[in-house]
């Protein structure tokens, strides 16, 4: 019980935003794989798994849709003769990498799928790309 307390908020965490497996998570926290997948279906990780990753993915599509009326607003203001706000062409300089970082993630986990490829990886490595984070083992 005590270990519970202890480190069932920390493995949660590293399952569900970290995209650890059960022998990562188990690893680095001295468990036991078996009680890892115990708190696992307690806490129902898999399913706070994936509504992290489907929020993720709908933040990425709406980084997309702001890009687009970003860079229309100011391709506007050029076509009618206005001066374009340094502030705006920063912010669409800024958030280009991020909504191409995105869609590589996307096409990735996509690919990975049609493949049948475990997507866990993928998506750790791909979230960790993004957020430009080195692994700590």
């Amino acid at each position: 019980m005590a270990k519970k307390h202890l480190y069932f908020n920390e493995a949660e965490r590293l399952y569900v935003t970290e995209n650890m497996t059960i022998a990562e998570i188990a690893s680095r926290l001295n468990l036991g794989e078996k009680t890892i997948r115990l708190w696992k279906e307690e806490g129902d990780w898999e399913k706070k798994r994936l509504q992290y990753l489907k929020e993720k993915q709908s933040f990425a599509e709406e980084l997309f849709v702001f890009a687009r009326k970003l860079a229309n607003s100011i391709i506007n203001d050029w076509e009618r003769g206005e001066k374009v706000d340094t502030g705006r062409l920063y912010a669409l300089a800024r958030i280009i990498p991020l909504v191409m970082k995105a869609k590589d993630f996307e096409s990735t986990l996509e690919s990975a799928k049609e493949k049948n490829i475990n997507t866990e990886e993928i998506i750790k490595q791909a979230i960790s790309s993004a957020l430009g984070e080195v692994d700590e083992l």
